[in-house]
């Protein structure tokens, strides 16, 4: 039986969201209900909520997100109900090409559930990333969800679901940050603190924050960076090779996308080094380079998808390392919301007033 709960509904373009009752069915072959706890608000939902994904209203938002898993459709296997679970946008296939040269965490064909989740009124609802967790349940492919240790609050363990492990994985995984490795974060948001965090982990000997924020240079600095430069003050390549004896960072990660910041980690990493895109771009945007530099500088010019992350490899690891104090995942939960809330939290957001609001079911 179909049940009816409430969430988040962005309608039409730039309008804002709603609270409307939701339609989720039971569970087809290989899908999978889930009772959400917890749901980061992040900068793609805006994206959804702002047309800038695609046109396909309506949108139910959220996608970053942990809950118990409630029922389960015919032929799931990997998870039963009472699963506590982390949500991902990532279902592997198992079967397209990159998974099958065994690089499942390009997997080229990720899938979401088929059956469609509506308004009262019969309009199928787009699930954000094929997610959509700013609801009391919501129904996905069974790959979507990865379960991990329960003692780690909802509110944090969601997180591992896009921003934060796109920020971990850009200097873990795709960065492949070293022991002794300088390191050069541009943009401190919470995909930015993040990559900090990975950097750390990792074992960077130095790790520059660049931002135009005083305030969030001050809190990249709780996450592991070693130095901090405001490049609305100072151009952002000197700073980085001030602390760099003068080289530049051996990897420097855009967390921002656009063109400016991409030039300045460009110019920023020293030869042979690495600069590793993980902010999106607006599809407007263009990048001008003389190519001469992009061959004289060497090194390597990486887009992090995801954090090239696998989740059933990543997220309990990472919620491991967190249980162990390892990995300060709480730090990026700046307030607990309701769904109520979530308008007023993304105009926070845009005013960079926080990491991450969490709505807490």
């Amino acid at each position: 039986m179909s049940e009816v709960v409430r969430g988040v509904v962005a309608k039409a373009k730039g309008a804002p969201v709603s609270i409307e009752n939701i339609v989720i069915p039971d569970p087809g072959p290989g899908e999978v209900k889930v009772k959400i706890t917890a749901c980061g608000v992040c900068h793609t939902d805006l994206h959804y909520r702002e047309g800038a994904i695609n046109d396909e209203f309506p949108y139910l938002l959220g996608h970053e997100a942990a809950g118990f898993v409630d029922t389960v459709g015919e032929g799931v296997t990997d998870v039963q109900p009472g699963d506590y679970v982390i949500l991902n946008w990532r279902a592997v296939c198992g079967d397209c090409r990159a998974c099958r040269r065994g690089r499942p965490w390009y997997c080229f064909n990720t899938h979401n559930a088929a059956s469609k989740m509506t308004l009262e009124d019969g309009t199928e609802l787009s699930p954000a990333l094929g997610i959509g967790a700013f609801a009391e349940k919501t129904l996905v492919a069974a790959g979507q969800c990865t379960k991990v240790d329960r003692r780690a609050p909802a509110p944090v363990a969601g997180l591992l679901g896009c921003g934060v492990m796109a920020g971990l994985g850009a200097a873990i995984t795709t960065g492949n940050i070293t022991r002794g490795d300088t390191v050069a974060v541009i943009g401190c948001g919470g995909v930015g603190d993040a990559a900090i965090a990975g950097a750390r982990l990792a074992g960077a000997s130095t790790i520059i924050a660049v931002d135009i924020d005083d305030r969030k240079l001050e809190l990249a600095r709780e996450f592991g960076a070693t130095h901090t430069v405001n490049s609305r003050d100072r151009d952002a390549v000197e700073g980085i090779q001030e602390f760099t004896g003068g080289f530049g960072a051996d990897v420097v990660i855009d967390a921002v996308g656009r063109p400016e910041t991409y030039e300045a980690a460009f110019y920023g990493r020293d030869l042979a080094g690495t600069v590793v895109l993980v902010g999106v771009p607006d599809p407007t945007m263009r990048l001008d380079l003389p190519l001469i530099d992009v061959f004289g500088r060497g090194g390597s010019l990486k887009s992090s998808w995801y954090g090239d992350c696998l989740p059933s490899r990543d997220f309990p690891m990472l919620i491991d390392l967190y249980l162990q104090g390892r990995l300060p995942l709480d730090r990026f939960v700046s307030e607990e919301i309701s769904l109520d809330e979530v308008e007023e939290a993304f105009a926070k957001m845009h005013r960079g007033e926080v990491l991450r609001s969490v709505v807490v079911l």
